[in-house]
C-alpha cells in the first residue's frame, strides 16, 4: 500500500494540496514533456501524520522502493559511483501547497561521502567540483539537519579565503575545498553531531528535517503574515541532482515568463555560470541578466524562451521557474506561479485575458485585493531629488523613506515608536522576515532581481533595491559605507525600488501613476459587485480622492477630526472650561461656523452621494494637553494652564474609551449635539439653494440601549422640524447594541457596524495596547490572525450576523453598512458581502473594497445551480 510516496510518472491527477506546489509543478512539467530530472514526492499527508503522530508506518520501505526506481531511471547508484558513472546524488526540498519562498529548507548533493567524493572526481575529471559539492552538503546538512548555525560554516570559509588571499569561492583550489570539508567534519564531530557517512542515514535525516521545518519560526512567521493555514503541511521532493558548477558550459538560473515587477511580457530572469543550486536566489553572487545568454549561448536563450511560452500555456499564469544547465543541457527544477507586485499582478491579469489565456472573470479573481494600495505607492520627485549616493537593482517598485536599521531587533525597536524603517542588509535570508515585514523598504548590498530580498519584498508589497555592490554593510556595528560616506542606524534614507537609486536623507515623494490597467480590471469586476462601497473621509481632499477611486459616498465622517486644528482647539477648550451658558454658547457658535464650512465642502465634493456624519465620539479630555504638560505650566504660574488642569482632573477617567464619550456625552451635553446637527443641516440647506444635491445622514455613536437612541432621535427631531428630516442612524459597536438590534432597528433608518470598537469590546482588548501580546498570540497559534486587522468571523462576525438578521426582521427597510478599518480588508469585505448594503473604507482602500466585493459576487454566483 502506498504510504504517500510517488514518482513523477505516478503523480498524474494528484492535487497540489497533496503533492505540494513544488511536486505538483514538477509532475506537470514532466507530463508536458519538459526536461525534468527524475524525482520522488513524499506527500503533505505524510508530513501531517509525522507532525501529528511522530512517525509514518511504512514510509521508509516506500522511499527505498522509489529510490531504487530513480536508480533505474538515471543509471546511477545512490551514493556509490562505479567506474566512469558518478554516484546518484539527490536534492531534498520542501514544497508546501502554497508558495512560501525561502521559508523552509533545502539540501543539495545528498548521498555524498568521502568515497563518493573520489568517485565523483573520477567520473567528472574535476576534483575541485567534487570537493565543492561535498563542502556544500556538509554546510547545508549541518545547518538543516544537525542544527548548527550557518554562520559557523561561513566563518570557516571566509577565514580560508582570507588566508589564501582570494575574494571568491571560485578561486579556492581542490585542496583548499578538501581542507575546508575536513574542517566542517571535525567541527560537527566535536559538537557531538557527526555527519552521517551512510547515504541512507543522510536521506532519512533530511526528510525528517524537512517535515520539521514546517514548524520553524520563519515559516510560522511567513504563514502568519500571509494568512496561510497552519495545518497544510509540506511535501518533500527528492530529486536526482544535476550540476551547474561543472564549468563555463554549465550554470544555474531563475526565469520568469513575465517581469514580476512590472508585468511586462517576455522572458525575464538571471543566470550564474559555473554555479550550483541556491547561488542565484541566495544573493551570494550577483548574477547576470538572462539576455546576456544571447552573447555566448543563443541556443540556450531560445530554448528558455520556448520553455517560458510552454509553461504559460500549460499553467495559464505567469511562472517563476528554476533551471540548471549541465554541460550545455537544460534541466527544469521547479515552476510555480510567480510572486509579483500589485502593479504587475494587474497588468498580467488584464493582458492574459486579452491574449485569451484566461477569462476576464479569472483575471479579476487573480488579483489580490489587499495588494491594490501598492499600486498607489509614491515615487521620488525627480525635480527635487538630489544626486543619489548609490544605485542598485530595482527589485520592487515604489519609493520609501525611513530610518536605516540593520537587524530585526532594531526594526522592532523603531517600529514600536511608530517610526518608519528601511532594512539594510548585506543580503537577506529567511531569518530576516520579521525586519522585512516591519520595513517600509529594503536595501541589500548583494543579490539579484530574484534574490530572497527581491522575492519577499515583492510579496510584501514594499519597495526594494538589491545588489547595490558599492555598499558595505556592517550589521553588528549598525553602520554602512558607500565609498567614503558612512551612515549609521537611525539616519534617514530614501530608496526608489523603481530605479534602484538610494538617497541619504528624506527626499520628496510624489503620487504614483499606474491606474489605467486597474481601472480596466475594475470595469470588468463592477458588474459582479453587489455590495456598495463608501469611504471613511473627514476632509474635502479625502472625499475628492475617494470619489476618484470610485467611492459611492461617505460611510463615516468623523466630526471630531475637524476640531484637531490649531485655530479650533482653543475654542474646544473654551467649551470644556465654560462655566456659564453664555460662555458655552460663544464657544459653540465659533465651532458651529467651522463645522458648517467643513460639512459644506465635504457634501459638495460628494454631490449627489450619501455622506454619513458621525457626531462627536471621543471623550473631551482628548482635546486637552497631557496632564504632565499642564502641571508643569501651572507650576510656572500659567493661569490658563491652571484652569485647564483643574478641568482635566475633573474629566480624568481610568478608562476613557469606556467612559464619558459618544452618545453619553451628546445626551448629557445636548448643546454639542444640537450644534453639530444644525451645522450639518444648515450646510445642506445652503448647498441646495446653490443648486447642489447634498445627501447628508446623521449617525449617533456608542449606543448600548434603545432608550439612548430614543432620546437622541428626539433631539434630532427638533431640528428636523425646522430643516426637514434626513436619514438618522446609529453605530452598532457595543455587543449589547448588537444583541438588542431588534429593539433599536425600528427607531432608526440605518445601522453602521463600527467594527473597531465592536472588536475591542468583544475581545476585551485595546487596539492601542494589544500590540504587546497580540503578535505572540498569533505566532503561537492562540489566534489565527490579528482581529484588529481582519474581522473575526467566529465571534464578532456572529454578533454582526445576529444584529443584521434581527434588525432586518424588525425593520425591513433598515440599511446596513460597516465603517470600521475592516471595511477595507479583502477577507472581511468578502465575509460581509452578502450581509450588508455597503462597506466603508479609507480612501486608498476603496479600490481594495471594490475588487474584494466583486470577487465575492463572482464566487457566490458560482455556487448557484445552473
Amino acid at each position: 500500500m502506498n504510504t504517500g510516496v510517488f514518482l513523477l510518472s505516478e503523480a498524474r491527477g494528484l492535487s497540489r494540496d497533496l503533492l505540494g506546489g513544488k511536486g505538483y509543478g514538477l509532475a506537470e512539467m514532466a507530463q508536458a514533456g519538459l526536461p525534468v530530472p527524475p524525482a520522488l514526492i513524499i506527500t503533505t499527508e505524510a508530513c501531517r501524520r509525522f507532525l501529528r503522530e511522530g512517525a509514518v508506518p511504512g514510509l521508509w520501505e516506500e522511499v527505498r522502493a522509489k529510490l531504487s526506481a530513480l536508480e533505474g531511471l538515471t543509471g546511477k547508484r545512490f551514493g556509490h559511483g562505479e567506474g566512469a558513472t558518478p554516484p546518484l546524488l539527490v536534492s531534498v526540498r520542501s514544497g508546501a501547497p502554497v508558495s512560501m519562498p525561502g521559508m523552509m529548507d533545502t539540501i543539495l548533493n545528498l548521498g555524498l561521502n568521502l568515497e563518493g567524493v573520489q568517485a565523483l572526481a573520477r567520473a567528472t575529471g574535476n576534483p575541485r567540483f567534487a570537493w565543492d559539492a561535498f563542502r556544500r552538503l556538509l554546510a547545508m546538512y549541518g545547518e538543516v539537519v544537525l542544527g548548527e548555525k550557518a554562520e559557523v560554516f561561513e566563518e570557516k570559509l571566509s577565514a580560508l579565503k582570507e588566508r589564501r588571499g582570494v575574494a571568491s569561492d571560485a578561486e579556492l583550489s581542490p585542496e583548499d575545498l578538501e581542507e575546508l570539508s575536513f574542517q566542517y567534519l571535525r567541527h560537527l564531530e566535536a559538537r557531538g553531531t557527526p555527519f552521517p557517512m551512510d547515504p541512507w542515514d543522510q536521506l532519512q535525516g533530511a526528510i525528517l528535517a524537512v517535515f520539521r521545518s514546517w514548524q520553524n519560526p520563519r515559516a510560522r512567521t511567513y504563514r502568519r503574515i500571509y494568512g496561510i493555514p497552519e495545518d497544510l503541511g509540506t511535501a518533500v521532493v527528492v530529486q536526482a541532482m544535476v550540476f551547474g558548477n561543472l564549468g563555463e558550459d554549465s550554470g544555474t538560473g531563475v526565469g520568469f515568463t513575465r517581469n514580476p515587477a512590472t508585468g511586462e511580457r517576455g522572458l525575464y530572469g538571471e543566470y550564474l555560470r559555473n554555479a550550483q543550486g541556491e547561488d542565484v536566489v541566495a544573493g551570494i553572487r550577483t548574477p547576470e541578466p538572462l539576455e546576456r545568454l544571447l552573447d555566448y549561448a543563443p541556443e540556450l536563450y531560445r530554448e528558455l524562451q520556448e520553455v517560458a511560452a510552454l509553461l504559460e500555456r500549460h499553467f495559464r499564469d505567469m511562472q517563476d521557474f528554476e533551471f540548471t544547465v549541465e554541460r550545455g543541457k537544460l534541466y527544469l527544477l521547479q515552476t510555480r506561479a510567480g510572486k509579483r507586485t500589485a502593479q504587475a499582478a494587474v497588468r498580467i491579469a488584464v493582458e492574459m485575458a486579452k491574449e485569451g489565456l484566461i477569462t476576464r472573470e479569472e483575471a479579476v479573481l487573480r488579483v489580490e485585493a489587499n495588494a491594490l494600495p501598492g499600486l498607489l505607492r509614491p515615487a521620488v520627485d525627480r525635480d527635487r531629488a538630489p544626486e543619489p549616493i548609490l544605485k542598485g537593482l530595482p527589485a520592487s517598485p515604489g519609493a520609501a523613506v525611513g530610518h536605516a536599521v540593520f537587524s530585526n531587533e532594531a526594526a522592532e525597536r523603531y517600529a514600536a515608536q511608530g517610526l518608519p524603517v528601511i532594512l539594510v542588509r548585506p543580503e537577506t535570508t529567511p531569518e530576516d522576515i520579521t525586519g522585512m515585514y516591519l520595513s517600509r523598504g529594503i536595501l541589500t548590498a548583494r543579490g539579484g532581481l530574484t534574490s530572497h530580498a527581491a522575492v519577499v519584498a515583492r510579496g510584501l508589497g514594499v519597495p526594494a533595491v538589491v545588489g547595490a555592490e558599492a555598499l558595505r554593510v556592517y550589521p553588528e556595528e549598525g553602520r554602512a559605507q558607500v565609498g567614503g560616506l558612512e551612515f549609521k542606524e537611525g539616519e534617514v534614507l530614501t530608496i526608489d525600488g523603481s530605479t534602484g537609486e538610494v538617497y541619504l536623507g528624506a527626499v520628496a515623494l510624489v503620487a504614483s501613476a499606474g491606474e489605467a490597467l486597474l481601472q480596466e480590471l475594475l470595469a470588468w469586476a463592477e458588474p459582479h459587485r453587489r455590495l456598495g462601497v463608501r469611504a471613511n473621509a473627514d476632509t474635502p481632499e479625502d472625499a475628492q480622492r475617494a470619489r476618484a477611486f470610485g467611492a459611492e459616498g461617505i460611510g463615516l465622517c468623523r466630526t471630531e477630526h475637524m476640531f484637531f486644528h490649531e485655530e479650533r482647539i482653543p475654542w474646544v477648550r473654551r467649551l470644556i472650561l465654560a462655566r456659564t451658558p453664555e460662555e458655552e454658547a460663544e464657544a459653540l457658535e465659533r465651532l458651529f461656523a467651522f463645522q458648517k464650512q467643513d460639512f459644506k465642502e465635504i457634501l459638495k465634493a460628494m454631490d449627489g452621494l450619501p455622506v454619513t456624519v458621525r457626531l462627536l465620539d471621543p471623550p473631551l479630555h482628548e482635546f486637552l494637553p497631557p496632564l504632565p504638560d499642564l502641571e508643569g505650566k501651572a507650576r510656572a504660574g500659567d493661569e490658563e494652564a491652571q484652569a485647564l488642569l483643574e478641568r482635566a482632573k475633573a474629566l480624568h477617567e481610568q478608562n476613557p474609551m469606556l467612559g464619558f464619550r459618544g452618545v453619553r456625552l451628546l445626551l448629557l451635553r445636548p448643546a454639542i449635539f444640537r450644534m453639530q446637527l444644525r451645522a450639518l443641516l444648515e450646510a445642506a440647506k445652503e448647498l441646495k439653494e446653490e443648486g447642489f444635491d447634498p445627501r447628508p445622514e446623521v449617525m449617533v455613536p456608542l449606543v448600548a440601549d434603545p432608550k439612548e437612541v430614543e432620546r437622541a432621535k428626539a433631539l434630532a427631531e427638533e431640528l428636523f422640524q425646522e430643516y426637514g428630516p434626513i436619514p438618522f442612524g446609529t453605530m452598532i459597536e457595543t455587543p449589547r447594541a448588537a444583541l438588542l438590534a431588534a429593539e433599536i432597528a425600528p427607531l432608526v433608518d440605518f445601522f453602521s457596524f463600527g467594527t473597531n470598537d465592536l472588536t475591542q469590546m468583544t475581545f476585551g482588548l485595546s487596539r492601542d495596547d494589544a500590540g504587546k501580546f497580540l503578535p505572540r498570540y498569533v505566532e503561537e497559534g492562540l489566534f489565527p490572525f490579528d482581529p484588529t486587522e481582519r474581522l473575526d468571523e467566529k465571534g464578532v462576525g456572529r454578533l454582526l450576523r445576529l444584529a443584521v438578521e434581527e434588525g432586518r426582521r424588525a425593520n425591513p427597510r433598515l440599511k446596513l453598512g460597516l465603517c470600521g478599518e475592516h471595511g477595507g480588508e479583502a477577507r472581511s469585505v468578502q465575509f460581509v458581502a452578502d450581509l450588508l448594503d455597503y462597506t466603508s473604507a479609507s480612501p486608498f482602500r476603496v479600490l481594495t473594497a471594490r475588487l474584494a466585493a466583486a470577487q465575492a459576487g463572482m464566487r457566490a454566483s458560482r455556487t448557484v445551480p445552473g
